[in-house]
């Protein structure tokens, strides 16, 4: 059995539209829908669906939404779908026999069709410069994978549980469900890949829409340089920190002030408790 765990921010005709598509592939699961917008409900707008809802009091950023759907889910198995993601089948419930075989799989990332028809969903993680950094797989082909993306993919929720879920820190988005995955590895855990399941999805649709491109860069880069502060003892810190003033100074000279602003922005975590909270 699965449950699948919605989040919605705003935007609440398409998440309907979508959600409406959806059902007719999730029969016999058990739907969470997490409302993330406190200033407007969607209570009286699903109560002819099937599914569960839960309205935040306060705005909890991506990771904390969906953390709350994670730790109300009565199966195993949890299916993190994003509310502007469109199903093509219910294959998905395939990847329940992977798991079956690998018990060492905590996620299973699907490959996305993205708007302009690329498919995207294999990817790899690198130190590089001291940093921790991201990019698309060299294929589509079925095996490990950097990271389990954390609007379409099915984890264990009691691996989730073991290694201390997403860490709000990253609110209100990206990296979280890359450092999450980072973090499952350093358990003994992998991250797989599977071709044969395929969604619609198009990736900031719905980011792209409240934030401008500017403020997604310098929260992007403030995450990035979080996650590779998490996890310090695996790069070279004097490269690391070479690597942050050489590439400030040379951005603020070509007068780009984004990475200066998403370090100003990451350093008070540092003297956070929170920040040591979840390792």
């Amino acid at each position: 059995m699965i449950s699948v765990v919605i989040p919605v921010y705003k935007k609440v005709d398409e998440f309907i539209t979508n959600l409406g598509h959806n059902l007719r592939y999730l029969k016999g699961c058990e739907v969470i829908v997490v409302n993330d917008h406190p200033g407007e409900s969607i209570k009286e707008r699903l109560e002819k669906y099937p599914v569960q809802l839960i309205e935040n009091s306060t705005n909890l950023g991506f990771a904390g939404a969906i953390d709350k759907g994670i730790r109300q889910a009565k199966h195993n198995y949890v299916f993190l779908l994003n509310s502007d993601v469109k199903l093509q089948d219910a294959s998905f419930a395939s990847s329940l026999k992977k798991f079956e075989q690998n018990t060492k799989i905590f996620g299973i990332a699907f490959a996305q069709k993205e708007g302009n028809g690329s498919t995207v969903g294999k990817n790899k993680l690198l130190w590089k410069n001291g940093l921790l950094m991201h990019s698309k797989a060299d294929d589509l082909c079925e095996g490990e994978t950097g990271w389990v993306e954390g609007g379409s993919s099915i984890i264990r929720k009691d691996v989730y549980e073991e290694i201390g879920g997403f860490d709000t820190i990253f609110s209100p988005f990206y990296w979280e469900d890359i450092e999450l995955s980072y973090r499952a590895r350093k358990y003994g855990y992998v991250s797989w890949f599977d071709p044969d399941v395929e969604v619609m999805h198009r990736h900031e649709s719905t980011i792209g829409s409240f934030w401008s491109k500017r403020a997604i860069s310098v929260i992007s880069t403030r995450n990035q340089l979080l996650c590779t502060w998490k996890n310090i003892p695996d790069t070279n810190v004097l490269q690391h920190m070479s690597h942050v003033i050489r590439h400030m100074l040379g951005t603020l000279l070509k007068g780009d002030t984004t990475f200066f602003e998403g370090l100003l922005k990451a350093l008070p975590f540092l003297f956070s408790p929170k920040f040591y909270k979840i390792r």
